[in-house]
């Protein structure tokens, strides 16, 4: 009895020392949490290998992101008043898929990578990554305008209805650019509980930012303009769906840009403009956003009783 009393006053001597001994201040978080290792979480860029043939998991997210666009659509113009049929819906899926791919490729050579037109049948390689959002984003309005136009519906609304879509995707496409291990962010605090190590990226613990835009630009602005259209009247004013996407998505990009390390090929220009490219971009995003809000709000709401469109 008197040894294990003897043990336990050892073992609560040699602890105190320890704690004693533990540095302490401004300092002592830093050693306290050690930085996360992307390599220990064992994702992989696959999805699926066959062998002979193999699926990424940012393939996938483009594949999910634009076949959930389609069924949420179909779902939304079965509500009252919608601007648009069935046959408008399966129009618009077949060419904005087209502005996807072909708007965000361009995009990103245009705005990230110029040097890719100096070897054109590079720009056909999508499996080597490089999309932009932003031009993603203006190869969509192409094709909702040439969709509209051809079949005489009106444009505003029909971008009102096609916003509510896009958040999953940007949400799935995020998540992609995290489980590849890309777009990681800059230097954070390695006292930071979710600071991580990336591959290509040093020893430097990094901010997840690629996380960052996954809540903001998907589950929080999604969230917010699903909110408005199933639970309020907000379809009924043209242009408010619409431009609460390009603001809410304009703010939020321009945030996570704080954190996001700029493209290795613009960090000149990022330090020489005191914003990166990214953040630049946003800014007519963002007014084009708050002049579409406040000219909706203006306005009165489009009548209720609506002709039903042929199917």
């Amino acid at each position: 009895m008197l040894h294990t009393h003897s043990s336990l006053l050892a073992s609560l001597a040699h602890a105190t020392m320890v704690d004693a001994a533990a540095p302490s201040g401004p300092g002592s978080a830093t050693m306290a949490h050690a930085p996360l290792h992307f390599e220990q979480l064992g994702l992989s860029p696959i999805a699926l290998d066959l062998g002979f043939f193999t699926i990424k998991w940012y393939s996938l997210a483009y594949l999910v992101g634009i076949i959930f666009g389609y069924w949420h659509l179909s779902r939304m113009i079965r509500q009252p008043g919608a601007p648009l049929a069935q046959r408008h819906a399966e129009d618009l899926f077949f060419y904005a898929t087209l502005g996807i791919i072909l708007g965000g490729r361009l995009g990103y050579a245009i705005f990230y990578g110029p040097e890719l037109f100096a070897h054109p049948q590079d720009l056909l390689k999508l499996w080597q990554g490089g999309m932009s959002f932003h031009g993603g984003l203006i190869g969509t309005v192409l094709a909702i305008a040439f969709v509209s136009w051809r079949n005489r519906l009106d444009f505003l609304r029909v971008c009102d209805y096609i916003a509510p879509c896009a958040p999953i995707g940007l949400f799935l496409g995020r998540c992609a650019n995290f489980v590849n291990g890309e777009l990681w962010g800059r230097a954070a605090d390695p006292s930071l509980p979710w600071a991580m190590v990336f591959p290509g990226g040093g020893a430097v613990a990094r901010h997840p930012s690629q996380l960052y835009e996954a809540g903001l630009e998907g589950i929080i602005l999604g969230t917010i303009l699903f909110v408005l259209f199933w639970k309020t009247r907000a379809r009924w004013r043209p242009g408010l769906l619409m431009g609460t996407f390009a603001c809410g998505y304009g703010m939020a990009r321009f945030i996570v840009e704080w954190f996001r390390e700029p493209d290795a090929q613009l960090e000149d220009f990022a330090h020489a403009t005191g914003l990166s490219m990214g953040q630049w971009l946003t800014v007519p995003m963002i007014a084009i956003g708050v002049l579409l809000i406040v000219r909706a709000l203006r306005r009165p709401q489009v009548g209720v009783t609506v002709q039903s469109l042929p199917q």
